[in-house]
């Protein structure tokens, strides 16, 4: 059964009549819990919920193709709150962490402010240095995120693991980007995929949801601890909103990728534009190992104008751009990123996410902002 097929009918119930064709959210913080609580499914909504079954049960079914056994996942009330879930759960006070120094700038915030102090050491490494045994020597967990937000490098799944083995390391993927239907770390022999299911895999930017698959059950239970003891937990009607999302996903993902190829491709015809970053591109840095382990390459870009100014009117121009943080939904939105701070990106640098518009309309639209500027 092919990935598009399972997704869609992830979300369905056994076929049993008169009962409801789909999950539905259940709306309940405690349950009926007779004698020892271990023999029942469910006793308190902070460390189990009928809602996040369904949609784990959907996502674990994602995250490995159809040969494999599903992994296993939780679901948590946002993406950051999944990162540190596993950083939680794997180190501990003197252990290394070794990071991909492009990636998602909240996630190095955590290390640094919250478990820095508490013993911590992080070390920076570029994405190509991850699969160097040497800069993993001493590590407890690797950290990697491909492709990285916002600069777009691209590490090589399986070079990384392969590494972190002889390192002795533990890898965890951030897969925001691609989603596990775009690209799937596991399978590439990954301990740990993180993704934050409030980007394309719900695609409608109204919720806040994160998850975690991991194959050891050893590591999904430290995870799931963590989960219980921080309540970092998912509202049912969160997760029952991306259990009905998913079922576009597969849609949602060929049109996003489709469209923000072309849009990279136009991009780099215009003169204004001194650089675009698009795994797609075929002479992109990165290119062929994306082509190797990515289904499809995603809906996000970056490229550079000449300066803040320049950026800055391209956003006031473009009337089919929404300009807010963010990626992965339907519409498409921008941003000149540096105005967070934390990226090593350029005053003119904008990430923007493709949507689902008719790709001709955004050419036209930005072209006219283009000339514009």
């Amino acid at each position: 059964m092919r990935d598009a097929t399972r997704v869609v009918r992830s979300g369905l119930t056994p076929a049993v009549t008169g009962e409801p064709l789909h999950e539905g959210p259940v709306f309940v913080s405690t349950f009926h819990t007779v004698g020892e609580p271990d023999a029942t499914r469910y006793s308190y909504g902070r460390s189990h919920q009928p809602a996040w079954t369904a949609l784990e049960r959907a996502i674990g079914a994602m995250e490995v193709d159809e040969a494999s056994e599903p992994a296993g996942a939780r679901v948590f009330g946002s993406g950051l709150a999944a990162v540190s879930a596993v950083f939680s759960a794997v180190l501990r006070p003197g252990d290394n962490v070794v990071v991909q120094e492009g990636c998602y700038f909240g996630a190095r915030q955590l290390l640094a402010e919250m478990f820095v102090p508490r013993g911590v050491t992080v070390r920076l490494a570029a994405a190509e240095e991850l699969s160097e045994v040497e800069s993993l020597r001493g590590a407890r967990l690797v950290w990697v995120e491909t492709p990285a937000n916002p600069g777009m490098e691209v590490a090589d799944i399986g070079a990384v693991v392969a590494a972190a083995k002889q390192a002795g390391a533990l890898v965890a993927v951030d897969n925001t980007t691609a989603t596990p239907l775009g690209q799937r770390p596991l399978e590439l022999g990954a301990d740990f995929s993180v993704c934050s299911d409030s980007k394309a895999m719900n695609g409608h930017s109204d919720v806040l949801l994160g998850h975690v698959a991991c194959r050891d059950a050893e590591l999904l239970r430290g995870v799931d601890q963590v989960r219980t003891l921080h309540g970092a937990i998912a509202g049912p009607m969160e997760a029952w909103l991306l259990l009905r999302s998913l079922a576009t996903l597969p849609l949602r993902l060929e049109r996003l990728s489709a469209n923000a190829l072309a849009i990279a491709e136009f991009l780099e015809s215009r003169p204004e534009v001194s650089r675009v970053l698009y795994p797609g591109l075929k002479h992109s840095p990165g290119h062929s190992i994306a082509a190797a382990q990515m289904r499809h390459f995603g809906p996000v870009l970056g490229f550079t104008l000449r300066d803040r100014a320049a950026a800055e009117a391209f956003l006031r121009g473009a009337r089919l751009v929404t300009d807010t943080t963010s990626f992965g939904g339907v519409s498409t939105t921008a941003e000149r990123r540096a105005r967070w701070g934390g990226d090593a990106v350029a005053e003119g640098f904008i990430r923007m996410s493709v949507g689902l518009e008719d790709v001709e309309d955004l050419i036209e639209d930005f072209g006219r902002a283009l000339d514009g500027i």
